[in-house]
């Protein structure tokens, strides 16, 4: 069962079509890739999948929910969640901290109760902790729980952006570009993190400019180029794909 399906959605700005016809499925249970070089429209389709832009044409289905024009509050209330090209931490809050600002969506005491720091306010507050430093130390931080999120290397600040939008317990996962400028190591270890959330019967659609980390873990993948679908298959489909090749190597 496919938890979310684009049919034929574009995407215009001043008539320029920053993507067209665009149909794609990402099922629960697997990482699906989306590929394509440099302004192919990848983060245009994020963004609108995340309620962040809106759709010029088109539609698209999360589940038995429609949210064509759902905006980014709504998508991520119904179990939408992304990461980002830019990382977009509080710098100056701590690690744990800026994890259990995931938890939000699932906060039950009212503003209120915070407000007056009651104890049922008090309570919740003490869960979300634990569950962030048990997340935490899923993602091997525990080191640095109480490190400011500025003051870490960047790859350490793309996991606690990761841990963030897990945070959440979301039922599709977005993940833009994850593992740049991460070195092997590190990549491979967060492609084993995203291999059991799919397991677990997550959805995860990967946008990522590093083909070896896209085709180990991909079953199926699409590829954009100028905002339009060149390519969809296997991952040893499309890296035989004429248009494939041509698309990023040239004629």
């Amino acid at each position: 069962m496919s938890a979310l399906v684009l049919n034929n959605i574009g995407k215009d700005f001043g008539g320029v079509h920053a993507v067209a016809d665009l149909h794609m499925e990402v099922p629960q249970g697997r990482i699906t890739g989306l590929i394509g070089p440099n302004g192919a429209g990848k983060t245009t389709v994020v963004n609108m999948i995340s309620g962040m832009l809106s759709v010029t044409s088109g539609a698209i289905k999360f589940g038995t929910h429609d949210i064509t024009h759902v905006g980014a509050h709504d998508a991520a209330a119904l179990g939408i969640s992304r990461t980002y090209q830019n990382i977009r931490l509080l710098s100056e809050s701590t690690v744990t901290e800026n994890v259990m600002g995931g938890f939000h969506r699932h906060e039950k005491a009212s503003i209120l109760a915070s407000l007056l720091g009651l104890p049922s306010s008090r309570r919740e507050t003490a869960k979300v902790r634990r569950q962030a430093l048990e997340m935490i130390d899923r993602f091997e931080m525990s080191a640095f729980h109480d490190h400011p999120a500025g003051d870490l290397s960047y790859g350490h600040q793309r996991r606690v952006e990761m841990m963030r939008a897990l945070a959440m317990a979301p039922e599709l996962l977005l993940l833009d570009e994850p593992v740049a400028g991460m070195n092997e190591v590190e990549s491979g270890e967060l492609g084993t993190i995203f291999s059991g959330l799919a397991k677990g019967g997550m959805a995860v659609l990967l946008i990522e400019h590093n083909m070896r980390f896209v085709f180990g873990l991909c079953d199926f993948v699409y590829v954009l180029d100028s905002g339009r679908l060149i390519a969809s298959g296997t991952p040893d489909e499309v890296i035989k794909n004429p248009a494939v090749i041509t698309a990023y190597l040239g004629s």
